[in-house]
């Protein structure tokens, strides 16, 4: 796990280089979330809406909507697929992005249509984190996460 600016940012995951990360897991499934910077900037998020499962996203598409009392956008899943799974538990806690980015708060696990190259427009590793450290300076972002309710 890389820290900076007090942003986690977890080696392991690939990054859009903007403010998803995405998981891929062993049955083929990719979990979708989006990063502490992210969640940062979008303040305490109050509202989430997430694709129903069965919904078929084009790449770029959203695949949620968040809302906070300062901020509303769309987050957008990097490659083209299927909605397989939703989180119930942070349609439920919305601000759970706040507290967990990472772990308990992912949004969505998409299959993708093509699975080999769903990855291959996402960065990870060192040049992620070296990308994620300049949007991190570039926009001056200090992470803060929200205590548990």
């Amino acid at each position: 796990m890389t820290e900076y600016r007090g942003c986690e940012l977890p080696d392991d995951l690939f990054y859009d280089l903007d403010y998803v990360w995405a998981r891929p897991e062993e049955n083929g499934i990719v979990t979708l979330g989006i990063t502490d910077a992210a969640q940062t900037m979008a303040g305490r998020v109050q509202k989430i809406r997430i694709k129903k499962v069965g919904f078929h996203l084009a790449a770029g598409r959203h695949v949620a909507t968040l809302e906070s009392g300062k901020w509303a956008g769309g987050v957008p899943c990097p490659f083209t697929g299927t909605v397989e799974e939703i989180n119930e538990q942070v349609l439920a806690t919305p601000h759970l992005v706040n507290i967990s980015p990472y772990g308990d708060a992912w949004l969505a696990k998409v299959r993708p249509d093509n699975p080999q190259g769903a990855l291959s427009g996402l960065a990870t590793g060192e040049r992620a984190m070296a990308a994620l450290r300049q949007w991190l300076d570039r926009y001056d972002v200090q992470c803060m996460r929200c205590a548990e309710p």
